[in-house]
């Protein structure tokens, strides 16, 4: 299967695992594992490390009347921000970067990570909520920064998919037998949380 936004490709894998060639079998098997492992990964972050192609709206409720908490936006390319005064539903109120509001962290971009939060800095504040609706529409290209997922991510993706691979002929997780008894594998992605756990994003409320 072809792996989709995966963050190791098949010939990343081959290096790591030394494998000069692979049967389509394997190939299938190592695929599917990737992308497997990928998807672990972004649910132990809590966030994801491959950013949408095109923009897509999404809805927030504010905390107070400057600062708003966003998913990861990757790039200001398509990013529109827009209110509901109204409460009604209909978001037409659309704000300008750099006038009305900014994205933060502002240091971000530099160290590759996403942008997380909407910042009013003009006269205007987010509104109050009228009603149950959301107050704030933002249509961004989410996900990780230019769609580059980190090195240590890329690392802690060839790990467990090479464990995943490893499994799938070890039974139980027991590589062999020996005069002590039963030779298993470690436990499973046992380097994964130390690695990913830098990244996790944590949701409050």
């Amino acid at each position: 299967m072809p792996i989709t936004n995966g963050y190791a490709t098949l010939v990343q894998f081959q290096q790591y695992a030394n494998m000069s060639t692979v049967t389509a079998d394997e190939t299938a098997m190592i695929e599917k594992a990737i992308e497997a492992a990928s998807r672990t990964i972004d649910r132990i972050a809590n966030r994801r490390f491959w950013m949408d192609t095109n923009a897509t709206a999404r809805l927030y409720r504010t905390i107070d009347f400057y600062t708003l908490p966003v998913d990861d936006i990757g790039t200001l390319s398509g990013l529109i921000v827009a209110l509901d005064a109204d409460g009604n539903g209909n978001y037409t109120d659309t704000l300008t970067l750099n006038t009305d509001y900014i994205l933060d962290p502002v240091t971000n971009p530099a160290k590759g990570w996403p942008y997380t939060t909407v910042t009013m800095v003009g006269t205007e504040t987010f509104p109050l909520p009228i009603s149950r609706r959301p107050q704030v529409q933002v249509t961004a290209r989410y996900g990780w920064l230019n769609n580059t997922p980190p090195d240590d991510i890329v690392e802690a993706c060839l790990i467990l998919s090479a464990d995943y691979v490893k499994r799938a002929s070890s039974v139980g997780g027991v590589l062999g037998l020996s005069e002590l008894g039963a030779i298993r594998m470690s436990p499973l992605g046992r380097d994964i949380g130390a690695i990913v756990r830098a990244y996790r994003k944590e949701v409050l409320g």
